[in-house]
């Protein structure tokens, strides 16, 4: 395969190595808790659209925290895209960036929009697939049914694709997948816990501080 192309998605992944995944059941939660990972250093995060009122999340969020692809400050994207008309909307709501489970027509029109996308891939094919449509990285999605174990046989074929282990990734694991070549993890509810749901923002905030302790110097 040809080598993998320098995008600003790309080069942010490989420099924060946190993507804070945003899952909740209440929005204004969910909105609360990505204060709460901005003001803690995460400068990475996807709201999902299976959360609930995401775009109204994302909209708010972007203009609170005032995001920008490529240049200082917090970095937003929308996860859980699957169709064109999702990434359209995520775009309109200010997500610089599109993560999605799969390939698809999120994936397609995301692109030809002008988004980077992180899109999600499990098999050897759909990596090759990632890649030729254009994904900026590689969402190993879920992470779980293989482990680290598969990310490693993985890079075997593909030692330029830059992944990013998504799903069944939790603190104790997140230095291994780092040390087995992943760019970045991505991490939801071992990092949100309850937090998006309207639950404790502390324990949020102490697991935010490990889990920057875990990623390195950004």
């Amino acid at each position: 395969m040809r080598p993998h192309p320098t995008t600003p998605l790309l080069d942010l992944l490989r420099s924060r190595r946190l993507l804070a995944i945003v899952r909740g059941s209440d929005p204004d939660a969910a909105l609360r808790a990505i204060e709460v990972l901005a003001e803690e250093g995460v400068t990475m995060m996807e709201v999902s659209l299976s959360g609930a009122d995401a775009l109204t999340v994302v909209r708010k969020a972007a203009a609170a925290l005032g995001t920008g692809a490529g240049g200082p400050g917090v970095h937003l994207g929308a996860g859980t895209v699957l169709t064109a008309r999702d990434a359209t909307a995520a775009r309109d709501a200010g997500a610089t960036f599109i993560v999605t489970p799969g390939l698809g027509a999120g994936v397609t029109e995301a692109i030809r929009l002008g988004l980077p996308v992180l899109a999600g891939a499990l098999t050897p094919t759909e990596v090759i697939a990632a890649v030729e449509q254009g994904a900026a990285a590689v969402k190993l999605f879920p992470a779980s049914a293989g482990g680290v174990p598969y990310l490693r046989a993985l890079r075997d074929p593909f030692p330029a694709v830059p992944f990013v282990p998504v799903g069944g990734v939790g603190l104790d694991s997140v230095q291994e997948y780092l040390e087995a070549g992943a760019i970045a993890v991505g991490l939801g509810s071992p990092l949100l816990g309850d937090a998006a749901n309207g639950g404790d923002l502390s324990e949020l905030r102490r697991r935010v501080r490990t889990a920057l302790d875990l990623v390195g110097p950004r």
